[in-house]
């Protein structure tokens, strides 16, 4: 077997890494989460969780991954040759295949209003236009399904290029701009009339808002919005150098995908304010809700192609990493080339993200369990397979692995000791919680 290939630098590490987290969680649903759920009060406690969770279960997952520097199959196998535990890597490529299929249908919808932007075809319509518009759209028998593939092939041609040229070459390009596009938008919307409203919105909680619902959506948003549980963490931390500090990287990518979604925040709630609208509008706030806003703003053309230009790089950092998870365990397990792995994955992608496009359109009326194949895709792998995942994760390191192992792959200090004793006490119990929420 030729040698494993590895980052070349620990910036390509954490541009990559930090791109596997933030994805449309930060910059799509937390700004419609935090908009539902009381702004400032869902961001205290969110901020509390990536502290007591996130970090925890993320240095869980690059212990696993940097300890064997394999596959997730091939690493639980290597470290638990004589237990079960080696099955549950499948659970991991279960979940990131189904993850990928429905995301990319979401993905596949920023694209045709990237285009959309561009071409000028966002603007000059009536407020009720721009719901008529992306129901049409999303309803429509094959437009949904060939950005889908549009972006599963744009996907497909950076991961065949493999890890350095491929993943880290495009991860050190596309971070940089998606935080340069951030900055740009969050001070632009700050300068806004009414700016202040938001801020207090989004940074003053008030304490009747903290209520228990408040709390397990907000966990559960960091859950998702760190990709913890699915073994994109775990997988890119195979490629990690063994100098690397995996307490210092867990904390600095945690702190930067924290930083982009409360900038997204920054970025939304000005714009929504001061053109009178309601952040609680929901997962269309981005389709429906922020176009019209483009439609009322000076120079509206070249801000909208900025947000979904900013959600596209997002969109396809995260994608890459889920993709790459099952490539590493065809490559390792298979030994099939990284080529043909690609061509499978990508294969997988495209025909049961159809299948999920089409869920709003021909095959809206197909359902399982009274879900579309899209909702059963969104249900089955948030709300069961990650949380899962996490739990696993977490015991496994906290209370299976031999702790001198452990301790050889973690600095020593007191940070280190508080990091081990929530993922073996803390996160657990915090995960099992939006886990049975999410299954009421």
């Amino acid at each position: 077997m030729s040698e494993r290939a590895q980052f070349t630098t620990r910036m390509g590490a954490i541009a990559a890494t930090v791109g596997s987290a933030v994805g449309l969680g930060n910059i799509w649903r937390f700004p419609y989460e935090a908009g539902q759920n009381g702004g400032g009060a869902f961001l205290l406690i969110y901020l509390l969780c990536v502290v007591v969770m996130g970090i925890p279960v993320m240095v869980a997952e690059f212990v696993i991954g940097r300890s064997t520097h394999r596959n997730v199959c091939g690493a639980l196998r290597q470290l638990s040759p004589h237990s079960k535990a080696r099955w549950f890597g499948y659970v991991g490529i279960t979940a990131s295949l189904m993850i990928l299929s429905f995301y990319s249908v979401v993905c596949g919808w920023i694209v045709e209003y990237l285009v959309l932007a561009v071409s000028g075809r966002l603007t000059g319509l009536e407020p009720n236009g721009y719901a008529t518009m992306f129901t049409s759209f999303a309803s429509h028998p094959w437009r949904p399904v060939l950005w889908t593939a549009l972006f599963l092939l744009l996907n497909h041609l950076v991961l065949r290029r493999g890890l350095k040229r491929g993943i880290e070459r495009a991860s050190n390009v596309m971070m940089p701009l998606l935080f340069v596009i951030l900055v740009i938008f969050a001070i632009h919307s700050l300068l806004l009339p009414g700016a202040e409203r938001a801020v207090n919105f989004l940074m003053a909680p008030r304490l009747e808002d903290v209520t228990p619902d408040v709390a397990l959506k907000a966990m559960g948003q960091a859950f998702f919005s760190l990709s913890l549980g699915l073994s994109c963490l775990l997988t890119y931390a195979s490629y990690f150098k063994n100098s690397d500090s995996l307490t210092r990287n867990a904390t600095v990518i945690a702190l930067l995908d924290t930083l982009v979604a409360v900038m997204a925040g920054l970025m939304i709630f000005p714009a929504v304010f001061s053109y009178g609208m309601e952040p609680q509008a929901g997962p269309k706030l981005i389709f429906e809700v922020l176009p019209i806003i483009f439609n009322q703003m000076h120079m509206g053309i070249v801000w909208a192609v900025l947000l979904f230009m900013l959600l596209f790089l997002a969109s396809i950092t995260s994608s890459i990493s889920m993709s790459e998870i099952s490539i590493a365990f065809l490559t390792e397990e298979h030994n099939i080339s990284r080529e043909a792995a690609t061509t499978v994955n990508t294969g997988i992608a495209v025909v049961f993200g159809s299948l999920c496009a089409l869920s709003f359109g021909p095959l809206s009326g197909f359902t399982i369990c009274g879900k579309t194949l899209f909702d059963l895709f969104d249900f089955v792998s948030s709300n069961v397979l990650l949380p899962l995942g996490g739990i696993f994760f977490s015991l496994f390191v906290g209370w299976h692995l031999d702790r001198r192992m452990v301790n050889a792959q973690l600095s020593h200090g007191p940070f280190v000791a508080i990091v081990i004793f929530c993922m073996r006490y803390v996160a657990p119990v915090a995960i099992a919680s939006v886990f049975i929420y999410g299954l009421l």
